[in-house]
């Protein structure tokens, strides 16, 4: 009984820490020091949770996430993209080498690939609404950087 009992005050010392710690800053601590964006749903869900189970340590989860700026999405994060804000580029399937492609990503946004990297996927889709389902499933923490071109 001693032992249960022991491992029952471990366990809500655990779970209150990391409630008071906020999830935000233990999911996320590149986020710190940010001052205000959109808001990242996933970290305010998972607050909220802490919020139902106990009350004192919800309220302090969210105050740490927004005292801390991890509640936050990063500058040109979404929480998922907007038909309205995508852009369809076509490019010719015997003209796709990777050289042709890192050009077309340059011209159209401004930034530099390199698609010989490891950390890079590239995916061949048919439709616009299969990409922005694709780009809707990519966490916003995750650090590789996905191509989609149209090619039809």
């Amino acid at each position: 009984m001693k032992e249960i009992t022991k491992t029952f005050q471990v366990l809500v010392c655990f779970i209150l820490a990391a409630q008071l710690a906020g999830c935000g800053t233990l999911l996320h601590p590149e986020r710190r020091g940010q001052r205000g964006g959109r808001l990242d749903i996933g970290i305010v869900a998972l607050d909220a949770i802490g919020l139902v189970f106990f009350l004192i340590p919800g309220i302090i989860a969210f105050a740490v996430d927004f005292h801390e700026g991890t509640i936050y999405l990063p500058p040109g994060a979404r929480s998922s993209l907007d038909r309205k804000a995508m852009k369809v580029v076509k490019l010719d399937p015997k003209h796709a080498t990777a050289a042709a492609i890192e050009e077309i990503v340059w011209k159209e946004t401004g930034h530099r690939v390199k698609l010989n990297q490891g950390n890079m996927e590239v995916f061949r889709m048919g439709s616009l609404e299969e990409m922005r389902k694709r780009f809707a499933e990519i966490s916003p923490r995750e650090r590789n950087v996905r191509v989609a071109l149209n090619t039809k």
